[in-house]
């Protein structure tokens, strides 16, 4: 773009300012000949009206309304050509253009309008050069920071700065959202809720609207068949062709890295699976070495083993994020919310089983695009344990499973807390004596027979005698942490 002040310098004596208004920033739209008393029809706003004199009428008044309607019509300058109709530019024009704030130049007499003119195209050109010099410069810029680590951050920060304003990354996935200048974070939440009406307006095409009287542009960012988030943009000036172009180099280059996010995604979802496989099979030790191998973090010591199935074909995705929506069973724990981050998960015959670690940490969830809805299913799940017991829950999930009627979750207990509620039936099934009673006060007195044999008020050689009974008829070592922890848990959940 050209400025008036960049023309009268190129021109020289050949384009001379009347009045002593000094010349705004703001560049010339373009540079227009015209002899009619009214060209404004012919104008667009921003120009450089060049004129004989004549359409003036040579009096005050008439020279004032022709000044008026260019104001009106956003013209930036007015050049008179000195010569046969006049020989020096009128005061009351000077004084015309000064209160509509309209800047007066004098073309010398001999000096043709196309002078002016191909300065001005001679310039226009030279900027536009510039331009896409700079435009290209900026964009390889770019392209080189998205592929230094933290490539994301550094695309936006320099985007934001090549336009003067502000700009913002909104990712559909787990992504940490990227922006700047930092001021700009305080705008998310009203950026995340104008996102989620254009999401579920289906609105996947650039989007311009206003946040706090200020116009923002947004872009999808589209690769693969899906929307990988959006671009949103707060340019600090009117976007030229040349910052367009900017806008969508950078678009380009977020849809790379979600591409390149998506494989990444996609080969670690494989080896998580064939980890998984491992564990639903009883290979522990192998599952381990594999995770360790692939980079993934450190298998969980306990899990709670999930099994969904659904009511109609969907994806495993749709299945575990709807999992937490499942009503739950009396006495069963609900399916967390961050279930659906949970990558250890397996296809088999039919059924998705999930490992859900034991104690997890509260994921952030993202709220500019809420999942799609799931198809109606039913789950089970079963209580916290060891990963060498999960094969051994398997068959009882999918019994659970079967069972279970659609949008419900049923439980199933670890196979330490099935025994022990088998030991627990088997004491109390007992006719001859009080073993539950004795098994119980042995329990809670932590082996000591004479605290024990005192609290039951019978001597300790019939309390050796009643254990040794309990035992034989368990068929189990009272005294073996593995054994004496989970019936003391199922005796106390008994006693209230």
């Amino acid at each position: 773009m050209v400025s008036l002040s960049e023309l009268c310098a190129v021109l020289g004596t050949d384009l001379v300012p009347v009045n002593r208004r000094s010349f705004p920033a703001r560049e010339l739209t373009g540079v227009h000949v015209s002899e009619l008393e009214d060209p404004t029809p012919y104008l667009d706003g921003g120009e450089l009206l060049l004129t004989t004199g004549m359409p003036l009428g040579g009096s005050p008044a008439a020279t004032a309304r022709y000044v008026d309607r260019l104001r009106a019509r956003g013209v930036h300058a007015l050049g008179i050509g000195l010569g046969p109709w006049l020989s020096e530019v009128p005061h009351f024009l000077s004084e015309a253009c000064d209160e509509a704030q309209i800047h007066l130049l004098a073309v010398p007499d001999g000096v043709p309008f196309q002078n002016v003119s191909r300065s001005f195209w001679r310039l226009s050109a030279r900027s536009g050069e510039a331009e896409l010099l700079g435009s290209l410069g900026t964009q390889t810029s770019l392209a080189q920071a998205a592929m230094r680590p933290g490539g994301a951050a550094a695309v936006i920060r320099g985007l934001a700065q090549a336009l003067g304003g502000w700009a913002a990354f909104l990712p559909s996935d787990a992504e940490p959202e990227r922006y700047w200048p930092e001021s700009t974070g305080a705008l998310l939440p009203l950026l995340r809720e104008e996102t989620i009406r254009l999401n579920r307006a289906g609105t996947h095409s650039a989007a311009t609207f206003e946040l706090h009287g200020q116009p923002v542009v947004e872009y999808p960012i589209a690769a693969g068949g899906r929307i990988h988030g959006f671009l949103a943009v707060g340019p600090g000036r009117k976007l030229a062709a040349p910052d367009r172009q900017v806008i969508m180099t950078v678009c380009t280059l977020l849809a790379l890295k979600a591409r390149q996010r998506e494989a990444a995604s996609s080969a670690a979802a494989v080896l998580e699976t064939a980890v998984a496989k491992l564990v639903l099979h009883g290979h522990t030790e192998a599952a381990r070495i594999l995770a360790e191998d692939a980079g993934h973090p450190e298998l969980p010591r306990r899990v709670r083993v999930l099994a969904l199935r659904a009511g109609e074909p969907a994806a495993p995705e749709q299945l575990v994020a709807a999992a937490p929506a499942l009503v739950p069973a009396p006495g069963v724990q609900p399916v967390p919310e961050t279930a659906s981050y949970c990558t250890l998960r397996h296809e088999r015959d039919g059924v998705l089983y999930v490992l859900l670690p034991e104690s997890e940490s509260q994921l952030p969830r993202t709220e500019a695009f809420p999942a799609p809805p799931a198809p109606d299913g039913a789950g089970a799940v079963s209580d916290p344990l060891t990963l060498s017991e999960v094969p051994g829950v398997l068959a009882g999930l999918r019994r659970a499973l079967d069972q279970a009627p659609a949008g419900t979750l049923a439980g199933l207990a670890a196979p330490a807390s099935a025994a022990a509620q088998v030991w627990v039936q088997t004491l109390a099934a007992y006719a001859r004596a009080d073993l539950l009673g004795t098994v119980t006060e042995y329990l809670r007195h932590r082996g000591h027979w004479e605290n024990a044999s005192r609290a039951l008020g019978i001597h300790r050689n019939s309390l050796r005698h009643r254990m040794a009974l309990a035992s034989s008829l368990l068929g189990v070592d009272l005294d073996d942490p593995d054994v004496f922890a989970p019936l003391w848990l199922e005796l106390r959940q008994r006693q209230g």
